[in-house]
């Protein structure tokens, strides 16, 4: 049974730098079941209780299931794998103890996204030039098996990696890069449809690409008026995200019937998880959110 969650960045929480102030977690939390929402992510470290009683409290007397984590390492440099591995313990550890035995939460791995100039401002048109090299691909691919690995014997959880736009990994060629390279029962995809719509590949294709390996999904519209300006205009990743690049589920370019008949052949049973990355400070979410469960359920969603 597909099971439909939300996650803080909905509501402005997001993994980069924003100045304005977020709505408190009691209010998203509340906000969420008031939708409809069966589930939430974690968000950022801090936003949600990091004790696993208090936690499993907070989230639990709302009714939703504690669905995934999603934790940037920055892949690419093994200076930082020996604590992105030990956060990314951490927080496995926290979601296995503080979730009921029928939310099954998944490590949403992910490349430190929008930390390197040249992937941010090409994000969304991105060139093989941008990209990694055949040994820095094996050795990036190495480093997330090693997290994964680390995540399954110490807490039992399962980890998937999220592409991502103005991360190391985006386009269709290079999450083949990656997933060419690592063990498919070790690590599997968290399929973005947004990310992959923006970055010009197309989510259907994906889902019959790797099939039983997506084992999380993020539903992200993609505008695609607002595209071609970004393209046009060469946005950096920033600037498209305050733009709208990720716009309430159904007014973008997304085909998300498709997308859920594609898993549905598949008899995919995990989540699927609305992301809009909305800034804080634009539009309101609650009611952004309600928009979108509504939207998925005119799909039998």
């Amino acid at each position: 049974m597909i099971r439909i969650a939300n996650a803080p960045c909905s509501w402005g929480v997001l993994e980069f730098e924003t100045m304005a102030t977020t709505a408190s977690a009691s209010q998203v939390l509340d906000d969420m079941a008031t939708a409809g929402y069966a589930g939430t992510e974690l968000g950022d470290w801090g936003f949600l209780p990091t004790e696993s009683r208090a936690l499993a409290a907070e989230v639990g007397s709302r009714g939703l299931g504690l669905v995934g984590a999603f934790v940037p390492v920055a892949l690419s440099r093994a200076d930082a794998i020996d604590e992105g591995l030990e956060r990314a313990v951490r927080i496995a550890h926290l979601l296995a103890e503080a979730s009921a035995a029928t939310d099954a939460p998944v490590l949403v791995l992910a490349d430190h996204n929008a930390s390197v100039p040249n992937r941010t401002d090409r994000a969304g048109r991105i060139r093989s030039e941008d990209g990694l090299s055949d040994a820095e691909w094996d050795a990036f691919a190495g480093r997330a098996e090693r997290i994964a690995a680390a995540v399954r014997e110490r807490t039992g959880l399962r980890t998937a990696f999220h592409h991502h736009c103005a991360g190391y990994v985006e386009t269709s060629c290079e999450i083949e890069a990656l997933m060419s390279r690592t063990a498919p029962s070790l690590l599997g995809l968290c399929l973005d449809t947004g990310h992959l719509t923006y970055a010009g590949g197309e989510p259907v294709a994906a889902i019959a690409r790797y099939g039983e390996r997506i084992w999380h999904v993020h539903l992200k519209d993609c505008d695609p008026a607002v595209v071609r300006t970004a393209r046009a205009e060469e946005w950096n990743y920033h600037t498209a995200v305050r733009n709208g690049i990720f716009c309430e589920l159904g007014r973008g370019s997304v085909p998300f019937r498709r997308v859920s008949d594609a898993l549905d052949a598949l008899t995919y049973c995990g989540w699927m998880v609305v992301e809009q990355d909305v800034l804080p400070g634009r539009g309101t979410p609650a009611l952004s959110a309600t928009r979108n469960r509504e939207y998925l359920r005119r799909l039998g969603l």
